[in-house]
């Protein structure tokens, strides 16, 4: 990180999530070029709910994907178009679904015919037309950690193949649902794009099985998943989102006038954001020696919940000259009383000492919006580019 910067940190109280909203607007505009006027583009709140980050998303013309009630809300509140807002989820509550018609939103993603059924009743009760997508699962598999894989038969998410014809028989019988397309989403942190190729391909069965019964979709989504690099993030601080619309262009058959929608969350936020804290002690172990910073899992659950890497920096001693030769290996862990509170295992690091300050990269995503105060901890501020 530029000196500038490591010098306003250090007056600042530690832990913090640094938001780089310069690097965010480059990458909001690096998505809107490689995009196309055929497609509509959802920011999903679930990775990064910050005011500020969804304020400068909002204005960039992003859409919203919702998986709450409150995700709703917040998305209303921070002024992304109602008509702009897909409610997807397996679990939408009677509440959570009537915020979504009182808003009068875009789309729910609809994800078993139990829901259907409730969603009928209630835009009945209300004298609301719901629109709606099919959440299907195409059993295709995404190939990245098995907690955020989201589109195989096994998983909790979306209606089956095989439930189709009976969920079609259904929606017929229901008088306050409109059909206005269908909606996949198979896993999240995707970077072998030849998976998005494997979702095309289904989609476009998927697709032919409607028009073979005469149902005209206004739409299809595709979610997200589309993943970022968590070892390189200076190199690769945006995402390849010319390769990854591609693969869509070439192999998803959109019918004419059809939208083709996107779900993205992870990719347009993690880079932007840091986790900056200072080092309480360094403690020598048997086989290891200890870096024990004043953030933990409470602050990034990430590396404790999936086992996933984030590159991590002692920016104190960034002019320093580091080399293999004079590093030292540390297990870089938290205060939490936890023993799964790390965030790295034999990292590599210039020498390190009492009030060194670090910064755990690429944590714009799933770092604030999962945090919590356990351990009675304070929840840690956010600090912004545009105000050092």
């Amino acid at each position: 990180m530029m000196n500038f910067l490591i010098s306003a940190f250090k007056s600042l109280p530690t832990p913090f999530y640094y938001y780089d909203l310069e690097l965010l607007k480059a990458n909001l505009a690096a998505l809107k070029k490689a995009s196309s006027p055929e497609y509509i583009v959802h920011y999903a709140l679930k990775a990064n709910a910050n005011d500020k980050i969804l304020a400068t998303i909002k204005n960039a013309g992003i859409g919203a994907d919702c998986v709450s009630g409150n995700e709703v809300k917040k998305a209303v509140e921070a002024g992304f178009k109602a008509n702009e807002i897909a409610f997807a989820g397996v679990g939408k509550s009677d509440e959570e679904i009537l915020t979504g018609l009182k808003s009068d939103i875009f789309c729910f993603n609809s994800e078993s015919a139990e829901e259907l059924k409730v969603i009928n009743e209630l835009a009945a009760k209300y004298n609301k037309i719901a629109r709606i997508a099919l959440r299907i699962n195409p059993n295709v598999h995404a190939n990245t950690h098995k907690y955020i894989t989201t589109g195989l038969e096994e998983n909790k998410f979306g209606i089956n193949l095989w439930e189709l014809d009976s969920v079609m028989q259904l929606i017929k019988n229901c008088s306050n649902l409109k059909l206005i397309g269908i909606h996949f989403h198979i896993g999240s942190q995707i970077n072998d794009l030849s998976n998005f190729k494997n979702l095309c391909t289904k989609s476009n069965e998927i697709q032919q099985w409607f028009e073979e019964r005469n149902y005209m979709l206004e739409h299809i989504n595709v979610g997200g998943g589309l993943g970022v690099d968590y070892h390189h993030p200076d190199d690769n601080s945006v995402p390849d989102y010319k390769g990854y619309f591609e693969v869509f262009d070439k192999f998803l058959e959109l019918r004419k006038e059809q939208k083709l929608h996107f779900e993205l969350g992870r990719a347009i936020v993690a880079q932007c954001g840091s986790l900056i804290s200072k080092v309480l002690y360094v403690k020598k172990g048997v086989s290891t020696s200890f870096v024990i910073l004043d953030a933990g899992m409470t602050e990034l659950i990430r590396p404790a919940l999936y086992q996933s890497y984030h590159k991590i920096e002692n920016i104190s001693t960034a002019n320093d000259q580091f080399s293999i030769d004079n590093s030292h290996k540390y297990d870089v862990v938290g205060p939490i009383c936890e023993s799964s509170d790390c965030f790295g295992k034999a990292v590599m690091l210039p020498e390190t000492n009492r009030g060194d300050l670090f910064a755990i990269r690429t944590t714009g995503a799933y770092g604030e919006v999962m945090s919590s105060n356990y351990n009675l901890r304070e929840k840690a501020k956010a600090v912004y580019s545009d105000e050092l």
